[in-house]
């Protein structure tokens, strides 16, 4: 075991109480896109046990999420994904969507944790103890779990959008507001799977029907 990931176990023992109590993970991808859903991913790992190599989804590469997730699911005691896609975010707001999409993946987990470790700083409306974790997927390894299934989830659906709405680069910048999305959105007007209450598409006077 590495030393990340050394760090992620031990931070999830403590709140265990040493495995008295059963812990779920959860966090969220493409919170601060323009395009696509905000996906949530929640795991409950068995104790003592890790993938090799579990970390941040943010500092692997995209071949090691894509096993890492693999391992995950495999080794798992449950799991869950939930998504909330652009229309009810543009309804809502970003933040009770990513909210609700965090209740939806511990939902879907079949089992009722004892507690929720949740990434970042305030908490889904669930019925189990929750803790927020700031900067959680750097800390702990149920989050970090949860932070590979969520991504690994959002990704692909931005692939299979990519042949949908061909143009926009979905499957290359996965719906963040990179110079190419932001280019083909002035030229080709937003989709429906963007979304209009943020800007910069929120600004644009042009659209397209599809």
């Amino acid at each position: 075991m590495n030393l990340a990931a050394a760090n992620l176990a031990t931070f999830d023992r403590e709140r265990s109480g040493g495995g008295r109590l059963s812990i779920a993970g959860v966090d969220e991808a493409g919170r601060g896109c323009l395009a696509g859903p905000v996906v949530a991913g929640a795991v409950m790992l068995p104790p003592d046990w890790l993938p090799v190599g579990l970390n941040d989804s943010k500092q692997l590469t995209a071949g090691r999420r894509e096993g890492l997730y693999a391992e995950i699911l495999a080794g798992a005691l449950a799991w869950g994904a939930f998504a909330v896609w652009s229309r009810e975010i543009d309804g809502t707001n970003i933040l009770r969507a990513s909210l609700r999409a965090m209740a939806g993946a511990v939902r879907l987990l079949g089992v009722e944790p004892d507690l929720v470790l949740v990434d970042g700083n305030q908490t889904p409306p669930l019925e189990p103890v929750c803790e927020c974790v700031v900067k959680g997927d750097a800390r702990s390894a149920a989050i970090a779990a949860a932070s590979i299934v969520a991504k690994v989830l959002r990704d692909r659906i931005m692939v299979e959008l990519d042949g949908r709405f061909p143009g926009y680069g979905f499957a290359a910048h996965k719906g963040y507001g990179s110079p190419e999305h932001l280019a083909a959105l002035t030229s080709r007007g937003p989709t429906p799977v963007h979304r209009f209450s943020f800007r910069p598409v929120a600004n644009l006077r042009q659209s397209r029907l599809w």
